[in-house]
């Protein structure tokens, strides 16, 4: 155990001839120390007797020619932990003391498989489940092309990070970047990255992130082929270029990052811009639009030029004359002088500042007056009054002059209460 004896953890210095007595949950209790005295522990066996449990506890034996030990994987830690029977695994963990069973076993935070064989095995499950779920072909984010400022993922050695800073030096010197250095290999490294990404991810200035790493092999490229950080890449807000290890190598995050670069050196090319391109871009713009602004002036100018002034003036009063003319026709004024009087005061005389009310109620003594007048004119008012009305029984014809009629012919006379029948006897002209 380390050079970590029992006998250390219970602080005896005495013989074994001259035990200690001690109950045995003080027994447990030691035991349970000395074992987490040793801290992480990294051991390669071979599964063996692969089992799990209702809640999905995985356990297993792991072992080798001389020795085993039991394993135990939570279900929260499964989808870190490869448990295939026979296969040869590196089991990242710590030591406990199980009190129910009476014995040591090793709480498994990963299981990784040793050999390129088995870790490629274990990279296309990850894939198919990837694919399965459509993060492989989903569409891409697009780069930008001056981002506000880019973020780095990367190992805590030198030389990645500075591969990228003479990039920036020589493409944009002193462009915003934000190196945020964490575990890039070994056990938790994926937990580590998946937590670096997520913090530049909520960053707002952050508009591209880049996870670089230097090479290596299969074994120290696995964290970047880890299904969890494949799906926070997916799940990012902000586009993300993948630069680990050298051109040949491909871990399954360039499966699913937005942009997949054979070294960290070009992936800085990829996304720092290059600022005396931009220059001469920008330049290239200006100068088009200076020209084209000058076509367009150079062209009013000329049809400007072109236009007959006095001709134009002509023309205009030509054409004011011809409305003029067309309003007069329309609206003859024998005297503008009288008219325009008149209709000066007739406005004057519009009351305009009495309440509507007022006005509708003067305007509604009028229409009364005027009916009142028109019913006094009207034939049954005059006929009340004794005026008759004669007709020849004929045609019905009003007679209204003695030469209409002849001697003898009868008339229909109409009186206030009624009808009456005449003769004409005679007549008399005025």
């Amino acid at each position: 155990m380390a050079g970590v004896s029992l006998f250390d953890a219970m602080g005896e210095d005495a013989a074994p001839s001259e035990p200690r007595r001690m109950s045995l949950v003080r027994l447990s209790a030691l035991i349970a120390q000395a074992a987490g005295q040793l801290g992480r522990v990294a051991v390669e066996g071979e599964v063996h007797r692969p089992q799990t449990g209702r809640t999905g506890r995985q356990w297993f034996t792991l072992r080798d020619r001389a020795s085993q030990i039991s394993v135990s994987v939570s279900s929260g830690r499964r989808s870190r932990c490869r448990v295939v029977a026979g296969e040869r695994v590196c089991v990242t963990g710590r030591l406990e003391w199980v009190n129910d069973w009476g014995q040591l076993q090793l709480a498994a935070e990963e299981v990784l498989p040793v050999g390129e064989g088995a870790i490629a095995a274990m990279i296309a499950d990850a894939r198919r489940r990837l694919q399965a779920e459509g993060l492989l072909t989903r569409p891409r984010r697009p780069i930008p092309l001056l981002p506000v400022r880019i973020g780095v993922v990367c190992g805590h050695e030198a030389a990645v990070r500075a591969d990228i800073e003479s990039v920036v030096a020589a493409r944009f010197p002193g462009y915003p970047m934000a190196f945020l250095e964490t575990t890039v290999s070994g056990p938790a490294a994926a937990d580590r990255i998946v937590a670096a990404l997520a913090e530049l991810d909520a960053r707002a200035d952050v508009e591209v992130i880049v996870l670089a790493r230097g090479g290596g092999d299969a074994t120290a490229l696995l964290p970047f082929s880890d299904e969890a950080l494949c799906r926070a890449v997916a799940a990012a807000g902000t586009p993300v270029v993948s630069a680990v290890g050298h051109d040949g190598d491909h871990p399954l995050v360039d499966e699913v990052a937005d942009l997949r670069c054979g070294t960290p050196s070009l992936a800085a090319a990829a996304v720092v811009p290059d600022r005396a391109a931009l220059v001469a871009t920008l330049a290239g713009r200006l100068e088009a639009i200076a020209t084209a602004v000058s076509t367009r002036l150079s062209g009013a100018d000329a049809a400007l030029r072109s236009i007959d002034r006095h001709r134009a003036a002509v023309t205009g009063l030509e054409r004011a004359g011809a409305r003029l003319q067309r309003a007069a026709a329309q609206r003859v004024l024998v005297h503008p002088a009288r008219e325009l009087d008149r209709a000066s005061r007739r406005l004057a005389a519009l009351d305009w500042r009495s309440p509507a009310s007022a006005r509708v109620h003067a305007a509604g003594l009028v229409l009364a007056a005027g009916r009142a007048q028109a019913e006094a004119l009207g034939p049954p008012r005059v006929l009340a009054r004794g005026y008759a009305v004669v007709r020849r029984a004929a045609d019905g014809t009003v007679v209204r002059d003695p030469a209409q009629v002849a001697a003898g012919e009868r008339l229909d006379v109409t009186v206030a209460a009624g009808r009456l029948g005449a003769t004409v006897e005679g007549g008399d002209h005025r």
